[in-house]
């Protein structure tokens, strides 16, 4: 189990934001935790990916924390993945599967 950091550099304000992704949720607002995130910027997108946008320095306090640095391939694999866990491709269904029953 892991958490990774994709290297996509978007711009929102200022910053240049990338994810931060996980093969758990439990793994993913672990590490949200340890690197100072709030519970509020977590974000499951429309597919069903949990996954949580960071800036560039949160992307490297991740990394010294021991996420993972990933490519757009890899990134592709977690979708499949997560889409292959849970069929509820939407946030409003997901408190009504086990698999993505979480404190958000």
């Amino acid at each position: 189990m892991a958490v990774y950091v994709d290297n996509y550099q978007a711009k929102y304000r200022n910053m240049k934001m990338c994810h931060m992704l996980a093969d758990t949720i439990e793994e993913l607002h672990t590490m949200a935790d340890k690197i100072g995130l709030k519970r509020k910027w977590f974000q499951i997108s429309n597919g069903g990916t949990p996954h949580y946008d960071i800036s560039l320095s949160k992307r490297l306090e991740a990394i010294n924390n021991g996420a993972i640095e990933i490519d757009r391939y890899k990134v592709v694999e977690l979708i499949r993945f997560w889409r292959t866990q849970c069929k509820c491709f939407g946030v409003s269904h997901l408190p009504d599967c086990p698999k993505h029953i979480v404190s958000i």
